[in-house]
């Protein structure tokens, strides 16, 4: 988060509370329904503890994956507050949250009182479940987010923003990288999640299923991206915007967007005078350190009669 001189960047700030907010409110929601399934609260901590400790492990073990395994990895607790730590305030996200929250409140609605009999329970937990499937499937489909980060580094700039989200057709991207390639981080980091954010139609698939380093290094068009738009394409191998938003532009056959004057972060730019720090490095510390010593050094005041007198009377 942007920080100067001890300010805090307001909408990035609230925003990153925000997603701590939700994950305490769906943990705390895990927690009540293991309360309204178990016998003793310790019971329920433990099981509590296992989602959170499961959760890292899924973050560390098989996030970033392909597959089966990428689905299993968005399932991680500790995913929910990745995108608020990047500065994005997704409604859909927020939306899939809220879902899987009141989902958990359900079923421990359905399991806390006593006396209904188990096949009941187990019906009404049924269609809590389904239900809460439904609404988030259809959460997976809002794809409106908020950048609100100050110098707006999930996005694209305002010019560009504004000309992409007017191409209607669709746009495929076929990656020639290994997903642990460093290559393919700044690539989904820079360009592949901005264009996600902005166009209506976009498909990306890693060519040759997203193999390992070792097996794609015979490969010629490895490092290759291919970008494919109404039937036309042109191949790059930058992970810059610099070079694949003016590509882009011309397979759409699309001026490319005039820069908007002053559009770029400025940032806090530090305008101080190094003088006051020159004396106090090289004039007021020394200075600090040697009267510091020669105090330490002082021989102790000898005790006289009249000292010894008042301070045996004292004690």
């Amino acid at each position: 988060m942007a920080t100067v001189w001890g300010h805090l960047s307001a909408p990035e700030t609230l925003n990153l509370l925000f997603g701590h907010l939700l994950y305490g409110l769906l943990v705390g929601a895990i927690a009540l329904f293991a309360a309204s399934v178990s016998e003793s609260a310790a019971t329920a901590a433990i099981v509590t503890l296992a989602f959170t400790i499961g959760s890292w492990v899924l973050d560390f073990t098989v996030a970033g994956r392909l597959g089966i395994l990428d689905w299993i990895a968005r399932l991680s607790l500790t995913q929910v507050l990745h995108t608020f730590e990047q500065g994005l305030l997704s409604a859909g996200l927020v939306a899939g949250i809220g879902t899987a929250v009141c989902g958990f409140a359900a079923l421990a609605t359905v399991w806390l009182p006593p006396g209904v009999h188990v096949r009941n329970k187990l019906v009404r937990s049924i269609v809590c479940v389904l239900v809460t499937a439904i609404v988030l499937g259809l959460a997976t489909q809002i794809r409106v987010s908020i950048d609100v980060t100050e110098d707006q580094r999930n996005s694209f700039p305002a010019a560009d923003q504004r000309a992409l989200a007017s191409l209607a057709g669709p746009l495929v991207v076929t990656v020639h990288l290994a997903p642990e390639d460093p290559r393919y981080a700044d690539l989904q980091r820079n360009v592949l999640a901005k264009l996600d954010r902005v166009l209506r139609n976009l498909s990306i698939r890693l060519a040759g299923g997203g193999q390992s380093l070792a097996t794609n290094a015979g490969d010629d068009r490895y490092g290759e991206v291919e970008y494919t738009y109404s039937g036309r394409s042109d191949i790059s191998r930058s992970t810059s915007p610099r070079e694949i938003l003016p590509m882009l532009y011309g397979l759409a056959g699309v001026n490319p967007p005039a820069p908007a004057p002053g559009g770029n972060y400025p940032g806090y730019p530090l305008a101080a005078d190094g003088q006051v720090a020159f004396l106090w490095f090289f004039c007021g510390l020394p200075l600090c350190i040697a009267l510091a010593w020669w105090w330490s050094r002082r021989l102790p005041k000898p005790i006289t009669g009249h000292s010894r007198r008042r301070f045996n009377h004292e004690h």
